[in-house]
């Protein structure tokens, strides 16, 4: 698949139409707003492979858990994020016959991915007799009203003749293709059709969300508004408007369709279809031109705070804007319900649900490049999910406060049904508590830890001592039967990662409520209440367990291994595989994987790269030698680890090639998976590789600090860094790096290892 998309800086561009691709690109083009997304399927029929897929946002159903026998402890359901009503269908005939791209082979075909501007377009040229037909069609989702969408399909006549049918429907005949049982999850409750509208109202079994969707249009003949008696047809499950006209040598039809797109999370139920009706006629009387003139100016407000100029290499840029793209598409941060599911709204997988991936890899995006509340608000989602989380360890035995974040939530219950993750990778958990460290450092946010995030922190270090026992054998305390971010080794024990993570979050806690009780006496005395904090006996345990806590570590080899008995395995190079047996999770048996040396990704690696404080770069080189080669980066989350560590040490041309690898991965279907969706989560990792590995910044003392090392083939790099009331621009080239601030106060930072002050409005430089 590489080189398939035409490289472009700002689009992603499909020249050619292959059938064999058409799934992959549905989830390449695909688009969002926030609220609501789809896959890029076609407007008009298209008989061919395709997964149909609308998906809104924090609608889900519990499907029945399927699992060959049941375990205690196993959550009921599994969540899945819903393939809601198509409402981009447009069904078009010309002269009678239907159009399909699976059986009217397109001349001319091109379909872009605007970034800059957010929206999908695709033109394509038939020959109907001896006619030639050029057809077009572009489609947003308002940034600005984002319960709206809105297209523009046209056809323009070079030398045909004929008659051209529209019609613009909404089909509650939907599927998931993940479906655990075949089941529909939808349930239609009303539908209505009219002239130049319709709407259908559908309410999802169990669960009881409900989605309004209503459509209008008007049709265009040479830029005039034509009116056309609809032939109008509602079905239980479908509602449309077909309406037939002219065209002539030389002339084009316009449809233009608008749909309002409204949910029960946003709207009583017995409301929706005036509100819907309301909201579509205010968005046909500003019309499309308007719409999207609205909808770029968001575009161009985000892009000024997030975008990433790489000079020298277009493959590069492509894909860092790629990333950032979906990033500010998928997630917008304007509702703390809202999480982030690792397909975002480009397919089915993974249900569509909230992992750990979100506090590892998106936070720090957001908090770069964003408002403070948009970070704030992913935080907040777990803060109201912390009862959920107690109840959840409770299932599993564990008591008086202790919680364990699910790894798979749609509501704060568990919902993931493989007994290896939903039991043993709880180092979920630590990803939970440093998100909340890393929150506040950065922003400075202290209010935040005292009016929520200790009461986590409290809540998550009383399920570490809980999870830990003592071993005589050892002398220390361990943790057993767990699953570190490396899922190619499963019930492990003392995963170096999960034991890091325990412990660093019980001295975490234990330091924010030192801090606490000398800053703010009386909300450390509400905290303690609160919690029934015992004071004495949870802070002696607690020390202990720090004091005591077993690492695995290989003396000869001086590196921290990934869990006891690791050097049992055959140390076998990942570059000694068979290139036909990768990726090895698509072609060995799973006994076969969880038996050999082979990491999926970062482990230790990923503890050495949030705790890089404690380590120096020796340390960083020695285990990053170790590891390294034994990785075959099937994870999505696994090369940004690599790409940042490889960048600290020097190593420019394999943090280079893991940029790549984290930056492309999709574009250029590294893993052979790209059809079922987009790995969304994992694109905070890619802006981390850059902004963190190339453009070296870190937080160190408290202060921002900055130590670029740049590719070798890139000219000059340049990113914006929001940072507690201030714009930061920072300038790289192979010589020296300039930082301005473009609007906040002076602030003072690191730059080139040596501490400076950057004032109002003023800029700092340094030689590289």
């Amino acid at each position: 698949m590489r080189g398939y998309y035409k490289a472009d800086p700002w689009s992603i561009v499909e020249e050619g139409f292959d059938p064999s691709m058409h799934m992959a690109s549905e989830s390449i083009f695909s688009l969002g707003n926030g609220r609501m997304g789809h896959r890029a399927n076609f407007e008009e029929h298209y008989s061919g492979e395709t997964l149909q897929g609308t998906y809104l946002a924090g609608v889900y159903y519990p499907d029945k858990t399927k699992v060959g026998w049941w375990k205690n402890g196993y959550p009921d359901y599994f969540a899945k994020v819903l393939n809601a009503p198509n409402w981009i269908g447009i069904d078009i005939e010309i002269n009678g016959e239907q159009l399909d791209l699976h059986q009217n082979e397109p001349l001319e075909f091109r379909r872009e991915l605007n970034m800059q501007q957010g929206y999908l377009e695709r033109s394509f040229a038939l020959y109907i007799g001896e006619g030639r037909l050029e057809i077009s069609s572009r489609r947003f989702l308002s940034m600005k009203r984002d319960e709206i969408g809105a297209i523009r399909y046209a056809l323009r006549s070079v030398d045909f003749s004929g008659e051209v049918s529209f019609t613009p429907f909404i089909d509650g005949n939907v599927v998931n293709q993940d479906s655990n049982y075949d089941e529909k999850f939808w349930e239609m409750e009303e539908t209505g059709a009219g002239k130049g509208t319709g709407y259908l109202v559908a309410r999802t079994r169990k669960n009881g969300f409900v989605s309004c969707m209503t459509m209008g249009y008007n049709l265009w003949r040479n830029g005039s508004a034509i009116e056309v008696e609809p032939e109008t047809e509602k079905r239980d499950d479908y509602v449309s408007n077909r309406v037939t006209a002219k065209l002539g040598i030389g002339e084009e039809l316009i449809l233009y369709k608008y749909v309002s797109v409204l949910t029960s999370m946003n709207h009583a139920p017995e409301e929706m279809v005036p509100a819907g009706r309301k909201m579509l006629a205010e968005a046909m009387e500003t019309g499309f031109d308007l719409l999207f003139a609205e909808h770029t100016g968001i575009w161009e407000e985000k892009w000024a705070h997030s975008d990433i100029i790489i000079d020298g290499d277009t493959a590069a840029q492509q894909g860092i804007r790629f990333n950032i793209f979906q990033l500010n598409q998928t997630y917008t941060g304007k509702d703390e319900r809202l999480n982030i599911g690792p397909k975002g709204f480009t397919g089915e997988k993974y249900g569509g649900s909230t992992y750990w991936d979100t506090e590892a890899y998106m936070i720090p995006f957001y908090l770069s490049t964003a408002r403070e509340e948009v970070a704030r608000n992913l935080l907040i989602y777990r803060y109201k999910h912390l009862g959920k989380a107690i109840e959840n360890a409770e299932k599993l035995g564990f008591t008086g406060g202790a919680a364990l974040y699910p790894m798979v939530t749609m509501n704060g219950e568990e919902c993931h049904n493989e007994w290896e993750i939903t039991f043993e990778e709880i180092h979920r958990n630590g990803a939970i508590a440093y998100a909340i460290y890393n929150y506040t450092r950065y922003t400075g946010d202290r209010q935040y830890l005292a009016g929520y995030g200790l009461e986590v922190l409290i809540a998550i270090s009383r399920f570490w001592r809980q999870r830990v026992n003592w071993s005589d054998e050892k002398g220390k305390y361990v943790m057993l039967g767990v699953t570190g971010p490396n899922e190619y080794e499963n019930n492990v024990n003392n995963n170096w990662y999960t034991n890091k993570m325990a412990a660093w979050t019980i001295s975490y806690t234990m330091e924010s409520l030192d801090r606490l009780a000398k800053e703010d006496p009386g909300a450390f005395k509400h905290m303690i209440g609160k919690t029934s904090f015992d004071l004495k006996e949870e802070i002696a345990a607690w020390r202990e367990i720090v004091e005591k806590l077993h690492f695995p570590y290989e003396e000869n080899k001086r590196v921290f291994l990934q869990q006891d008995g690791f050097m049992d395995k055959e140390q076998i190079m990942a570059a000694d595989l068979d290139p036909a047996q990768r990726p090895i999770n698509q072609h060995w048996s799973w006994d076969r994987i969880l038996r050999s040396c082979f990491i999926k990704q970062a482990d230790v690696l990923q503890g050495i790269f949030v705790f890089e404080d404690e380590f120096d770069l020796e340390t960083i080189e020695r285990h990053f030698d170790f590891y390294e080669p034994r990785t075959v980066h099937e994870s999505s989350l696994s090369p940004c680890v690599h790409s940042i560590l490889a960048a600290r040490i020097g190593r420019s041309d394999k943090a280079y090639e893991m940029y790549l690898r984290t930056s492309r991965l999709d574009l250029d279907d590294y893993n052979h998976e790209v059809d079922e969706g987009l790995h969304i989560t994992s694109m905070g990792g890619t802006w981390m590789s850059v902004i963190y590995g190339f453009g070296g910044m870190t937080v160190r003392e408290g202060l921002l600090s900055f130590e670029p090392h740049l590719p070798a083939n890139w000219k000059a790099l340049s990113f914006k860094i929001l940072y507690r009331g201030r714009t930061l621009l920072v300038n790289i080239d192979k010589e020296r790096v300039t930082i301005e601030n473009l609007a906040g106060e002076g602030v003072d930072l690191f730059l080139a290892g040596s501490q400076v002050h950057l004032e109002k409005s003023g800029s700092v430089v340094a030689k590289l």
